[in-house]
C-alpha cells in the first residue's frame, strides 16, 4: 500500500495534490498509482478543488490513464465522468 505523500502540512489543499501528482507519475508501483490515482479521483469531486485539479493538469492525468494496461486505472480514470448525483471536475 502507498504512503501518504510527506507534505509540508503548511502547503495547504495545493501542495497536497501537487505531492499526489508527483507521486503518481515519479512512482513505479502499480498499487501506488492506483491508490495516487483514487486519491485525486476523490478530491475531483469537490468543485472547490477545480482550480487545483485544473492547474495540475489532473485531467490530463486522468485521460493518459486511460491507455494504460492497468485495468484498475482505467476504471479510476473512466469513473471520473459526470455522475448523476454529484460534479466532478469532468463535468463542469
Amino acid at each position: 500500500m502507498a504512503q501518504k505523500p510527506k507534505v509540508d502540512p503548511h502547503v495547504g489543499r495545493l501542495g497536497y495534490l501537487q505531492a499526489l501528482v508527483s507521486e503518481f507519475q515519479e512512482t513505479e508501483s502499480q498499487d501506488a498509482k492506483e491508490q495516487v490515482l483514487a486519491n485525486l479521483a476523490n478530491f475531483a469531486y469537490d468543485p472547490s478543488n477545480y482550480q487545483y485539479l485544473r492547474q495540475l493538469q489532473v485531467l490530463d492525468l486522468f485521460l493518459d490513464s486511460l491507455s494504460e494496461e492497468n485495468e484498475t486505472l482505467v476504471e479510476f480514470a473512466i469513473e471520473q465522468g459526470p455522475h448523476p448525483k454529484s460534479t466532478s471536475f469532468l463535468s463542469i
